[in-house]
């Protein structure tokens, strides 16, 4: 079947700059302070942050699954530009090679655009669930929602 790709834009009143730095940048913090739940906690287990960088992502109670390690792949703050890659865990079903997330911040006359590409690549012929890649699209969305949410209430925050 081949890898599945998502492509989702969201419109933000944030500063462009502030998205960026507390969506993408400070995700190992901002996450697990707003939602708990979701995400107990983020720790680098090796690299130094960039590129490279490998993370244990400890999952919440509202999850099914537990942890997932992911691969910092860019980080471009000139370009508002920040990828990586869940490459090991429960969540990758056995099926799926990898998860890539891409995304772009695009500033804008009040706010920016978030968009993001994620790519799902499966363990050879496997075929990826399309309920999965929906639901997984819709938490992204929550997740953002949230964040978002709090970076409105916290405009210093960042």
């Amino acid at each position: 079947m081949g890898a599945v790709t998502t492509d989702v834009e969201v419109a933000s009143s944030v500063p462009a700059q502030t998205i960026y730095k507390g969506f993408l940048l400070d995700m190992d913090n901002i996450i697990p302070k707003v939602l708990p739940q979701a995400i107990k906690s983020i720790e680098i287990i090796s690299g130094d942050g960039g590129a490279g960088t490998i993370k244990k992502v400890t999952l919440g109670e509202v999850s099914q699954f537990t942890v997932v390690k992911q691969r910092i792949d860019e980080i471009d703050a000139e370009a508002l530009k920040y990828s990586y890659s869940i490459i090991e865990g429960d969540l990758l079903l056995g099926i799926i090679e990898s998860i890539t997330s891409k995304f772009t911040v695009v500033p804008t006359d009040g706010g920016c655009i978030v968009k993001n590409t994620t790519i799902y690549t499966p363990i050879g012929d496997a075929v990826i669930p399309e309920e999965n890649v929906k639901e997984a699209t819709e938490q992204s969305g929550m997740v953002f929602k949230a964040i978002e949410a709090y970076l409105l209430a916290n405009p210093g925050a960042y």
